[in-house]
Order: structure tokens, then C-alpha cells, then sequence
């Protein structure tokens, strides 16, 4: 339980500014943007490291900002990815001028929303790299290593990037030594229970009371095995054989290793644990380099733990040895400025973009577009809680939290735009960007880009017809297909957005009118989301525990689902309301 909170939904705020007001000497924060760079901005012609992710897992990311680690953190709501404006502003805030690393663990929404970001930077001009941690054993076989998720190995790798980048490496270097960081990193953890969300009145999930599940992810997902409780020394061979088993041929012996505490498994616990993995680790051959034990890379209050071991050679090493000082992991004798000694300016990434003048017809049709951006946030709103649990099943929970934050987001900045005069285009433009930027995530990222296609197609002067809608709409779910790069079939939003798309542009072609035409599309939206079910996930957070997902729709699909069918209702309503004042 977290006990100790103001509202759940400021919550991540309230702790940005808490950080911010203890740790001045290392961090300040950028204006405007969830995150921090290092105190003083960026340093003229080095490499600047940015690191991020969903907020929970203190001291990961921004607890590491400062000279020998990150340059700059970025944090998204609770287990949420940060939006892609959210990683942008940082980036640029960091940007030094000798470009910039972004790198996070390996999750499809932070997939998203960084890639997102590199691609608006590289088109500033901005040389970007893009690595994402993959050491968590349980998530993936050995021969799908790229599919798998990043844990607490994500500490060991941002460290030895951050080291290289204080020395002075160049761009292509610290990308080169990241990525054979990652390669060498391997983590596998336990849980004894799940982690509750601020507000919330139970666990994510719960492992019964006398036993223990491995291979938890570091966002609640469930372990995938379970077993009755065992000491210690069992303990111990459990998590050493795991992480040892893939050991490279390659290695010398030599391994950076951590036990890491996720929250509520405390100190004492972990050293008691170490006794006993530490001899285990030195009768295999592991020679010990200056191994962690304790808090650093957390998931709430979880209660469990996780070994990383990152084996070291001559060029990893050094950099894991190397100096750092931020506000939560101290080494050495850090001292920034050593080989970078002048600011750099950062720049402005907040900049405003002048608006379209609107025609009347489109201002008109405006205000009924954010009369459906109301009804899909009450409709979420609504559904909040079930939309959770059905996500929990195989994923982290948190899709009706982040689907609500992103939606009332969306209507408040619709209302702005429509008070402003705004067109649909404008209107729905702006209610994207405000989703994707406060929802984070997936679903943030996907649904503003979806309401942002709509409003494009559709423009801010011509009325809205049934065809142009329909064309708007297919345009939308191709876009979401082609940058989401998921397939129908893959137990997705996209497996409840297509067939949502092929029966408006059927309604089109039959001429039918506008309210019957949606109607007939949410109806096949609703029946490609409960088919959902049977379906084995192949993306996204489900993956690694696709079976259990098995029997239970894709929470994305449903919400879809549940969206359309809402808004047909209110546009019959709207439609007939139109009809009584015009008689």
C-alpha cells in the first residue's frame, strides 16, 4: 500500500516536485516537461545520456542523474511510458550539441514514444541514438533476446554508457559500448507480492500467502512460475542458476553483479539472501567487481528481489568501476566538468505553432467533435476499473488509469481549442497531442496520433461527411498500424480498429446515413474485440505471458469498443436534437 499521497493522479507531479526541492546540486527541472537534466544544463560537446520510463521504480532514472551517469531522466505516470513530447523536451533541454542517447528498458510503449521523440529530433537536426535494455531472462527465450524485457540490468548498462559518455567518448562509441553492455547483462527476480498503485485498494496482483513467483516483471506483471516457499539457500540457486545459465563463452569471469531490492523486500532480507549467493556466484568462477546490494531499481512497494550479472571484459570494466555522483548511487570521486567544462545552451523545445483560420461549417461540426471527445472520456471513465482488471491478466493494470488520464486531457484541451475558434482539425489535433502527452504509454501515444490523423484528414474547413469520415478513419488505423508495427491477429487495438474501419467505409458505399453507418461499425468493432479472446498476444507487455492472456480480450480492443459504441449513441442524440431545433 502507498500510504502516503495527496491525489493519485498528481501523484508523479507531487514527487517531481519533491526531487527537484531536495536535490538541487544534481538536478533542475526542464519548464514545462516531467523530467530533470543535470544542474547547470548540458555540457558543450559531450554526449548527453537521457534516460526514461514509467515513474515507481525510484532510484531508477532520475535518482541517477549527474556526472559518471545520466544527463538527463524523463518519467511518465505510474509504470507509464513518458509521452513522446515528454522525451523530446528533455532531450533537447540535454542536447549538448555532440547528440544524444535515449535509452530505456524494453517495453512497446516506451518503444513507441521514444522512437516517436528521435524521429522529431533528427528532424531538427539532432544525431540520436536509440538503445533499449533487454537483460530479463524470464521474458524471452535465448534466441529471442531482443524480445526481452529490461529489469534491473537496466542500472548496470546506463551506468557504463553514462561513464563513457563523462570520458569523452563520441556518439557512435557510447551507442557501441551500450549495446555490448546489454548484451552482456542477464537478470531474472522473484516475487512474494505485488505492488499497489497510489489510490488504489489492492495489489496489481497477489501471490498466495507460502509461496513464491519467478520471473516478475518490474511493472506488476505476474511471475511466470510459482512455487512454495523456500529458504534462502534455495533462493539463491533458484536466481544464480537462472542468470548464469547463458553465461557467454566469451566471458573471462569478471561480472558487475547487483541483488536488487524492489520495494518492500528491505535490506536486511537482501544481505541475508547475499550470504548465500555470493559464494554460489565464486564457486562458479564469478569474480566479483564491486557487486550492489540493495534498492535500485524498484516497482512500488513489491515485495521481491532480482540478480543481474553483467559480465566484464577490458573495455566494460573500467566503466563500471568508473566514478559517479548523483543523488541516490555514489562512487568514487565524480567531479563534472573534468572533460567538459563549458554549457551548452538548451533549447527552446516548447515553441507554439500559429493556427489555421477555420471555416464555419468545420467550427460548427468542431463542437460536435468535442461533444465525442466528452463521451469517450465519461466512457472511460465509466469503465475504468474493469478495463484494468482486464489488463492485470497478463500486463500491468494500468490501461484504465492511463486511457482516463489521456482522455479528460484530451476534452479539456478540445475546449480550449473549440473556445479558441478551432475547426476539427484543430480540435482533434489538439485532443491528441493533449492524450499522447498525458496518457503515456501505449495507449497514449496510439490514440493521439489516431485522433491527430482524423483531424488532418478531415481539415479545418469543409464539413464532415460520412465519406470523408470514413477516409479519415482508415487513415488513422493505418497510420496506428504502420507505426505501431503490430498485425491484425496480434491481440491488439488494431484487431478491434480495422473491421471498425471496413464497415464505415461500407456504410459510405452504401450510402447509409451517418448514425446508422457508425452504429453498424461499432457493432463489428464490439464483436472483433470479444474475438480478441481466444487470441494468443504477440506484442506489447502480454507477450511474455501470452497464455495467461488466453480467454480474456485485449483491453485496448475493448476500449475501442466501448468508445465507438458510446460515441454512435451520442451522435444519434446530437443528430436528433439537430433534427427537433430545425423543425
Amino acid at each position: 500500500m502507498t500510504h502516503i499521497y495527496n491525489d493519485p493522479d498528481t501523484f508523479k507531479s507531487d514527487v517531481l516536485t519533491g526531487f527537484a526541492a531536495a536535490h538541487p546540486r544534481y538536478v533542475e527541472r526542464v519548464p514545462e516537461a516531467s523530467g530533470f537534466v543535470r544542474a547547470g544544463g548540458p555540457l558543450a560537446g559531450k554526449v548527453s545520456l537521457v534516460i526514461g520510463g514509467g515513474s515507481g521504480h525510484y532510484p531508477s532514472y532520475n535518482g541517477v542523474v549527474g556526472p559518471g551517469f545520466a544527463d538527463g531522466a524523463v518519467l511518465g505516470d505510474i509504470f507509464a511510458s513518458p509521452s513522446a513530447e515528454q522525451v523530446y523536451r528533455i532531450a533537447r533541454a540535454a542536447h549538448g550539441g555532440a547528440g544524444v542517447v535515449l535509452a530505456f528498458g524494453n517495453y512497446a510503449g516506451d518503444r513507441l514514444n521514444f522512437g516517436a521523440a528521435a524521429e522529431r529530433l533528427r528532424a531538427e537536426g539532432v544525431d540520436v541514438r536509440v538503445v533499449w535494455v533487454t537483460d530479463d531472462v524470464a521474458s524471452a527465450p535465448p534466441d529471442a533476446g531482443e524480445d526481452r524485457r529490461g529489469i534491473a540490468g537496466t542500472f548496470t548498462v546506463y551506468k557504463m554508457a553514462g561513464a563513457a559518455a563523462e570520458a569523452g567518448s563520441d556518439l557512435d562509441e557510447v551507442e557501441r559500448l551500450m549495446r555490448h553492455a546489454n548484451a552482456s547483462t542477464y537478470s531474472f527476480g522473484v516475487a512474494f507480492d505485488g505492488c499497489t498503485l497510489p489510490g488504489a485498494s489492492d495489489a496489481l496482483f497477489h501471490v498466495k500467502a507460502g509461496q513464491v513467483d519467478f520471473g516478475l516483471g518490474i511493472h506488476g506483471e505476474p511471475g511466470i512460475s510459482t512455487t512454495d516457499w523456500i529458504p534462502a539457500a534455495e533462493l539463491a540457486d533458484q536466481l544464480a542458476d537462472q542468470v548464469l545459465a547463458e553465461r557467454p563463452t566469451s566471458a573471462d569471469g569478471r561480472a558487475a553483479v547487483l541483488l536488487n531490492g524492489l520495494g518492500a523486500t528491505k535490506y536486511e532480507e537482501l544481505y541475508v539472501l547475499w550470504s548465500e549467493v555470493e559464494p554460489r556466484l565464486r564457486a562458479a568462477g564469478v569474480d566479483l567487481v564491486e557487486p550492489e546490494v540493495g534498492e535500485l531499481v524498484t516497482s512500488l512497494d513489491m515485495a521481491g528481489c532480482s540478480l543481474t550479472v553483467t559480465w566484464l571484459d577490458d573495455e566494460l570494466a573500467p566503466l563500471w568501476r568508473a566514478p559517479a555522483d548523483t543523488p541516490a548511487y555514489r562512487r568514487g570521486q565524480a567531479t563534472a566538468g573534468s572533460v567538459f567544462t563549458e554549457r551548452a545552451v538548451s533549447a527552446d523545445a516548447t515553441a507554439k505553432e500559429a493556427q489555421e483560420t477555420a471555416g464555419p461549417a468545420s467550427r460548427r461540426d468542431a463542437k460536435v467533435a468535442l461533444e465525442l471527445i466528452a463521451t469517450l472520456a465519461a466512457t472511460v471513465e465509466e469503465h475504468k476499473e474493469r478495463l484494468g482488471e482486464i489488463d492485470a491478466v497478463a500486463g500491468d493494470g494500468d490501461h484504465g488509469i492511463g486511457m482516463s488520464r489521456g482522455s479528460r486531457a484530451a476534452t479539456e484541451a478540445a475546449e480550449v481549442a473549440v473556445a479558441a475558434g478551432g475547426g476539427v482539425r484543430s480540435v482533434l489535433g489538439a485532443a491528441g497531442a493533449a492524450f499522447g502527452d498525458r496518457a503515456g504509454g501505449t495507449s497514449g501515444i496510439l490514440w493521439g496520433m489516431l485522433l491527430d490523423t482524423v483531424g488532418e484528414s478531415l481539415g479545418n474547413q469543409d464539413p464532415v461527411t460520412l465519406g470523408g469520415l470514413a477516409e479519415a478513419v482508415r487513415a488513422g488505423a493505418t497510420r496506428v498500424q504502420t507505426f505501431g508495427r503490430a498485425e491484425l491477429g496480434d491481440k491488439t487495438m488494431l484487431d478491434a480498429l480495422c473491421p471498425f474501419a471496413d464497415a464505415l467505409e461500407q456504410g459510405a458505399e452504401a450510402a447509409l446515413p451517418l448514425t446508422k453507418a457508425w452504429q453498424a461499425a461499432a457493432e463489428a468493432c464490439t464483436r472483433a474485440a470479444e474475438a480478441t479472446a481466444p487470441m494468443v498476444p504477440k506484442v506489447g507487455r502480454a507477450r511474455p505471458l501470452a497464455e495467461r492472456s488466453v480467454g480474456t480480450p485485449d483491453p485496448g480492443a475493448i476500449s475501442l469498443a466501448l468508445i465507438v459504441t458510446a460515441i454512435g449513441a451520442q451522435l444519434d442524440q446530437t443528430c436528433q436534437t439537430t433534427l427537433e431545433e430545425s423543425s
